[in-house]
């Protein structure tokens, strides 16, 4: 296996659900063709973009239907401008997304066009909605604790580790009423956070927005990856474009295994990751579970200037 020390790999993720804050596409519409784009994608989606990420407050952007093609809008935008004319297919080592973020990973490797990853954004969030108003669920972080421990604590209390995140964190997704024992009775050496989330995604509760994203995917031009593609369904690169769909569709009601593919990435010897915007949770997690890489979150435009100098390194080591 090759060492960091021969080989400098590159990696770019997309970040998931919970990661909007209000107001975080505000700085980005003074990048040249920002605004046009997110008003072009507003219109067809029938989506008011700009206003959702840059006059929205907190409870707004909450909305399934709202976050997930903001986050979704926001990784496409921050990526074309760090990249900026390059041929990401030489410079990205690999890419992947957390959840959501896996469509515009899918768009950056070439399967999808950026506007069928934002049509397939748009039908996911309204799936995803409608599954859960349903019935009254959502998620919290478990923080600490030993993850065999933490795993049999959650299924005992009927919860779903949904997002297996590495680093000391599991998402635990179900019932209002499941949620509240686990905030009650909290495994051993663990700490207990409610997330910002509309519903129990990644768990049986979205099994109708499965089959509502499995009609629209149909529709789409589906094309091998040029980049490679890492899975949240097992953390493996996926070679075919079709496979990666399909991954896409059954993953909206199956857990999230962030830990696999952080291994995958050290595996395959990266030595820079880079989140696309709004980074930060994703950057959190490699700090503590890819020791030795180095972690860009990209905030706002502010952050490119250091973001693109990494990216070169890795461009001339591919020249």
């Amino acid at each position: 296996m090759p060492s960091r020390e021969s080989v400098r790999v590159l990696v770019l993720v997309a970040p998931g659900q919970g990661a909007q804050k209000p107001g975080f596409l505000t700085p980005w519409l003074d990048l040249p063709g920002v605004a046009d784009r997110l008003r072009e994608w507003s219109d067809a989606l029938e989506l008011d973009l700009v206003h959702f990420g840059t006059k929205a407050d907190a409870e707004e952007i909450r909305d399934t239907a709202v976050a997930q093609p903001m986050l979704v809008a926001a990784a496409l935008v921050s990526a074309d401008a760090l990249l900026d004319g390059l041929d990401a297919s030489r410079v990205v080592g690999s890419v992947a997304g957390h959840s959501v973020g896996e469509l515009a990973a899918a768009a950056l490797a070439g399967v999808v066009s950026p506007g069928d990853a934002m049509s397939l954004v748009r039908i996911r969030g309204r799936a995803m909605a409608e599954a859960a108003a349903v019935t009254e669920t959502g998620m919290a972080a478990v923080l600490g604790g030993d993850s065999d421990t933490v795993t049999s604590h959650l299924e005992q209390l009927g919860l779903t580790p949904a997002n297996i995140n590495g680093g000391g964190q599991i998402v635990a997704a179900g019932t209002a009423g499941q949620l509240a024992e686990l905030a009650a009775d909290k495994p051993e050496g663990a700490r207990v956070r409610p997330l910002q989330v509309a519903g129990a995604f990644h768990t049986v509760h979205m099994a109708p927005a499965v089959e509502a994203l499995e009609n629209a995917v149909r529709n789409v031009t589906v094309t091998d990856p040029v980049i490679p593609y890492v899975s949240n369904a097992d953390g493996r690169s996926v070679t075919t474009g079709e496979e990666v769909v399909s991954r896409l569709v059954r993953q909206v009601a199956n857990p999230v295994r962030w830990d696999l593919c952080m291994e995958t990435f050290v595996a395959g010897c990266a030595t820079t990751l880079i989140e696309m915007c709004p980074g930060g949770t994703l950057t959190g997690l490699a700090k503590r579970s890819m020791p030795g890489v180095r972690t860009l979150a990209l905030k706002s435009p502010d952050d490119l200037e250091a973001a693109r100098s990494l990216v070169a390194e890795h461009a001339a080591v591919a020249e």
